[in-house]
């Protein structure tokens, strides 16, 4: 039977996994805590006590919590929930459970046997600006008439020299997406564009991957076939397993 604790406690909710029955997990969990699962009919939740009923998103807590869903995948792909939610008590991690038992379990079967793999592209050169200049004719010379003579640009001008950069910065990396998606498309069961963090990403992708060694080694040959398509001003990064975050949307019921 799982450790039971005074109810006075929240309860720190890790992951949702597949399987009834209350079992320990040798894992440390936030705090260094004992990790648990409650269970409600056919699912279980990964829990943890906390002292408190908030959790600073703190880097050790944040390692914690993906230490514990690094464990989770070696027996099977689980739901992982957000940071930071905690239940008041076992009987609130039961309703939680029982309110939104049919969404976990469709979750369930949509990732089971699947894993996250990320993709980052990158622009790999000095200056962003400067590269599409001397590759965009168009800017380079709506750069030469606005700054090519002795006389300070007007405000509107610089305006509308950002606007064109970030117009074409846009084209490229929408341009480059589709080509890399029609590649990895054939070797994932769902890709989903997250927003890219700076100028210099052109695309960062969430991929939906079979877990077993064959399907990984595609994927692999996938990355290969999509960055021989580009020269060596761009960078590919991929990166994973991961528990799938970015395919698991679920508005819970409380």
């Amino acid at each position: 039977m799982a450790a039971r604790s005074p109810d006075h406690k929240g309860r720190y909710l890790y992951a949702v996994i597949a399987g009834a029955g209350g079992r320990n997990l040798e894992t440390p969990a936030i705090d260094n805590g004992a990790l648990y699962t409650i269970s409600e009919r056919k699912i279980s939740a990964v829990v943890s006590d906390v002292p408190n009923k908030k959790l600073r998103p703190e880097r050790r807590h944040l390692a914690a919590h993906q230490s514990v869903l690094r464990r989770l995948m070696d027996e099977g792909t689980p739901l992982p929930m957000a940071f930071g939610i905690i239940a008041d008590g076992s009987q609130a991690i039961r309703r939680i459970l029982t309110l939104n038992q049919e969404a976990f379990q469709e979750a369930l079967e949509h990732v089971n046997g699947k894993v996250e793999m990320g993709l980052r592209v990158t622009w790999d050169v000095p200056n962003i600006f400067d590269y599409f200049v001397n590759t965009h004719p168009e800017l380079r010379a709506v750069r030469d008439r606005y700054f090519g003579t002795n006389r300070e640009p007007a405000h509107e001008d610089k305006l509308a020299l950002g606007r064109m950069f970030d117009n074409l910065l846009n084209e490229e990396r929408e341009i480059h997406t589709e080509k890399v998606e029609e590649i990895l498309s054939g070797v994932c069961f769902e890709i989903n564009r997250n927003p890219c963090r700076n100028e210099l990403e052109v695309m960062s992708l969430a991929c939906l991957v079979g877990r077993d060694k064959a399907e990984q080694k595609a994927f692999e040959k996938g990355i290969l076939a999509a960055a021989n398509l580009f020269d060596n001003n761009y960078a590919f990064d991929y990166n994973g397993p991961w528990a799938p975050h970015n395919f698991v949307d679920i508005e819970l019921k409380l």
